[in-house]
């Protein structure tokens, strides 16, 4: 383990030294990538650096207590040497776990998609509860909620919201909302008390670089057509939605959120391009299917991960069987439990594999 954190500290180094380089700052594509390949590694060094120290100074006061011939000192020096063994198991093991294979899209921003599925109006009704827990729990994390698009229904309900994030660590936390949500609850509109059960579908796809997908103009057709409202209200009176077809593959992205036609086109491109990417992970995550085994869930919108309980205030993980009973602070963005836990559960994994 050790000659592999000699490299990447070897690296860390090497990066530091080229990002000081005017023609590295000049270009930012390069520049970009250094700077986030330095921000994922520059932990682990700093980690290695105090187990160097910890374990330097662990050999000293070894020496010393080999030598020493007072009783006192000697106690004294036992207790330095314990306390710095566990400091060094304890390094051990969090270095250990800064070594796992890393998501390769961590760090990157996000575009998620909520999308109302079985259920009819109760479904629309979740997807704009969802999309309030997640911008109360965006907003509260200091990271920022880029509106993209929306198809709302008459009575405060969405067919679908479509939003970027962009923060650190916010694909890392929001990743593992990706599936279906599953809500129980009694509708307004049912006179006889009985629970319905509705389903949401969540994507949570990484925001792609221009570098990560080539999207060839030709294979793009682009249609634009004056905004609407609610009704058919209009918004203003200018062609300024945009509608992107991606003849290759039949993907279509509309987007209208913005009174500027080249903003929303832009908005509808970096959709396109996350969704493309998202294809190509999954061939590459089929691929590698032990590995996709072992995180906490696929991504795959078809999985069922989590049911909210209204009647018994609950909230359920299937994938790793945590129950919260805190639905109303749930909903009201406080994710961090869940999250957490669901972090810790994909790291006990991966060790499980990597351990052997």
């Amino acid at each position: 383990m050790e000659d592999r954190l000699q490299e990447i500290a070897d690296r860390c180094a090497q990066i530091e030294d080229q990002l000081a380089r005017p023609e590295i700052i000049r270009d930012n594509n390069r520049f970009r990538d250094l700077t986030r390949e330095h921000a994922q590694i520059r932990p682990i060094v700093v980690k290695y650096e105090e187990y160097r120290r910890i374990k330097k100074e662990l050999g000293e006061s070894e020496e010393i207590l080999k030598s020493e011939k007072d009783e006192q000192m000697r106690e004294m020096l036992r207790s330095e040497v314990a306390l710095l063994q566990e400091r060094i198991e304890t390094l051990d093991a969090e270095l250990m776990v800064l070594l796992l294979p890393k998501d390769p899209n961590s760090g990157k921003n996000l575009i998620v998609e909520i999308r109302a599925g079985t259920g009819g109006e109760e479904a629309a009704l979740f997807v704009a509860d969802l999309f309030r827990m997640y911008s109360r729990f965006i907003d509260d994390r200091g990271w920022k909620l880029d509106f993209i698009e929306s198809n709302a229904t008459g009575i405060g309900g969405y067919k679908e919201v479509v939003f970027s994030v962009s923060g650190a660590e916010a694909y890392d936390s929001l990743k593992y909302e990706s599936g279906v949500h599953r809500v129980q609850r009694i509708p307004s509109t049912e006179s006889g008390g009985r629970i319905h059960t509705s389903a949401v579908t969540v994507a949570v796809l990484p925001e792609a670089e221009e570098s990560d997908i080539v999207i060839d103009p030709n294979d793009l057709r682009i249609d634009v057509y004056r905004s609407t409202g609610h009704g058919g209200q209009s918004v203003n009176t200018t062609d300024s939605a945009v509608r992107i077809t991606h003849i290759p593959t039949g993907m279509v992205v509309t987007c209208q959120d913005e009174k500027s036609q080249l903003k929303n086109k832009t908005k509808a491109l970096k959709v396109l391009r996350a969704r493309l990417f998202e294809r190509m992970e999954q061939e590459r995550l089929a691929k590698e299917a032990q590995e996709k085994r072992s995180q906490v869930g696929s991504g795959d919108r078809s999985e069922r991960i989590r049911t909210y309980n209204f009647p018994q205030s609950r909230v359920t993980d299937h994938r790793i069987g945590l129950t919260l009973h805190a639905l109303e602070s749930f909903l009201e963005g406080d994710l961090y439990e869940m999250i957490d836990a669901l972090k810790r559960h994909d790291i006990e994994q991966k060790l499980k594999i990597t351990v052997g």
